[in-house]
C-alpha cells in the first residue's frame, strides 16, 4: 500500500503489508533505490522464513525473539560475519521503525541484537593491489567510455554517484577548441584553477539540478576542486572525441553508448563496467566478499591508500575526497593552488602507463 507523507500515522490495523509500508516511508525519506533494493531483498527473506516456520505465522508481524535469533542463526555459514551483521541491521531497522510509528507493537531485534557476535566491518580487509597491478587492469579497458570511467574513479576517489552527476560544466580543461569540435563554459569556481574538476555537494537524489532531475546522491559535505593530471587530461579527450550529443540540457560528462544512448550513465551502469572487467581480471566472483572484490568503491579505497602513502598528508586527502575535517578543509580551500594542487601532480599514481 501507499502512504501518504502529510497524513496522520496509520491505525496499525489499517496497515495490510508493513514492508511495503516500511519501504515507502524509507523512500520518502531519501533512501536510494540500492539501499531500499537490499532492505526489500533482507526483509523479504526474513518474512518468508517466518512463514515457513510456521504455517499460521503473518509473517513479519508474529515474528517475536526466537524466530529472529533462528534467522541470524540460518545465515551462518552462508554469508560472511559482518553481512549476517548487516543484514540484521536492516532486520532491527525495520522493527524499530514500524515499532515507533506505531504500526506494530515492539521490536523482537532489539536484544538480539545485543548477544549477537557478528559485527559490521566499517573496514574490511581488502585485495591488496599494487600500482603496477591496477595500470595493468587499466590496460585491458579499451572503450574510451569505460576507460575514462574507470580512471576518473581511480584518480580523484570520487564516488559512483559524484561521478555520475558531473556535466561538463564540471570539467575544466584547456585547448579542448583546439584539439576537439566541443566548446563548453566550466564553473565560475573553477576560474584560476587550470585542469581541474569540480564535485558538488549539492546533487542530492530527486532534486532538480543544472535542469535535471537526479537519480543519485553526493556525499560528500563540501565542495571540492580536484586537479586533472595530464593523463588523465589524455582519458577525457579520448572519451570527449566520441563522446555521443547528450539527451539532457544539463550536458553530462559521462554518457551512456549502449541501449541509452546519450543519456547520463547511471550508477548501475558504472557497477557494471567495473564488475565486467573485473571478472575478466580475476578481480571479482560471484558471492564473494569485499575482501576478494574489486567495486567502484575499491578504487576510492585504493585512491585513500596509495595518495596517503604517497604524500603523508592525511588531510590532503580528506579534502580531495570531500570528508568532514572543518579546521584543515577551510585552510586548503583558501590555499588550492599553492599546497592541494601541487601536492596531488607530485604525489598521483598513473594508471595507463
Amino acid at each position: 500500500m501507499a502512504t501518504d507523507p502529510h497524513a496522520r500515522d496509520p491505525d496499525p490495523a489499517d496497515v495490510d503489508d508493513p514492508i511495503a509500508y516500511f519501504l515507502e516511508d524509507q523512500r520518502y525519506h531519501g533512501k536510494s533505490e540500492r539501499t531500499l533494493e537490499a532492505y526489500d531483498r533482507v526483509l523479504h527473506r526474513f518474512d518468508a522464513f517466518v512463514r515457513e516456520r510456521f504455517d499460521d505465522a503473518d509473517g513479519v508481524r508474529d515474528a517475536d525473539r526466537r524466530e529472529c535469533m533462528a534467522w541470524v542463526h540460518s545465515l551462518r555459514g552462508e554469508f560472511e560475519p559482518s553481512t549476517i551483521a548487516t543484514y540484521a541491521s536492516y532486520l532491527n531497522r525495520f522493527y524499530d521503525y514500524m515499532n515507533r510509528v506505531g504500526v506494530l507493537e515492539e521490536n523482537p531485534m532489539g536484544l538480539v541484537m545485543e548477544e549477537m557476535s557478528e559485527s559490521i566491518d566499517t573496514d574490511p580487509t581488502r585485495r591488496d593491489v599494487s600500482v603496477p597491478e591496477m595500470q595493468s587492469f587499466v590496460a585491458s579497458i579499451t572503450h574510451p567510455l569505460e576507460r575514462a570511467v574507470v580512471a576518473t574513479l581511480l584518480k580523484t576517489g570520487m564516488r559512483v554517484g559524484e561521478l555520475c552527476n558531473l556535466d561538463l560544466r564540471d570539467l575544466r580543461l584547456e585547448g579542448v577548441d583546439t584539439a576537439l569540435d566541443l566548446e563548453w563554459s566550466s564553473r565560475v569556481q573553477l576560474d584560476r584553477r587550470p585542469a581541474s574538476l569540480f564535485v558538488s555537494a549539492e546533487p542530492a537524489r530527486g532534486v532538480s539540478i543544472n535542469g535535471e532531475t537526479r537519480t543519485a546522491s553526493n556525499k560528500r559535505k563540501r565542495d571540492t576542486v580536484v586537479p586533472v593530471d595530464d593523463e588523465l587530461r589524455r582519458v577525457f579527450l579520448e572519451w570527449l572525441a566520441i563522446r555521443p550529443d547528450p539527451v539532457s540540457e544539463a550536458r553530462p560528462l559521462f554518457l551512456d553508448t549502449g541501449d541509452s544512448w546519450g543519456q547520463r550513465l547511471e550508477p548501475s551502469d558504472v557497477r557494471y563496467i567495473v564488475k565486467k572487467h573485473a571478472r575478466e581480471h580475476g578481480w571479482y566472483r560471484t558471492g564473494g566478499g569485499t575482501a576478494e572484490n574489486v567495486t567502484p568503491h575499491y578504487f576510492r579505497h585504493f585512491f585513500t591508500t596509495h595518495l596517503r602513502d604517497r604524500t603523508g598528508d592525511r588531510g590532503i586527502v580528506q579534502y580531495l575526497r570531500g570528508d568532514v575535517a572543518s579546521d584543515v578543509i577551510d585552510t586548503y580551500t583558501h590555499n588550492w593552488g599553492d599546497r592541494v594542487r601541487e601536492t596531488y601532480l607530485e604525489s598521483i599514481y598513473a594508471v595507463t602507463e
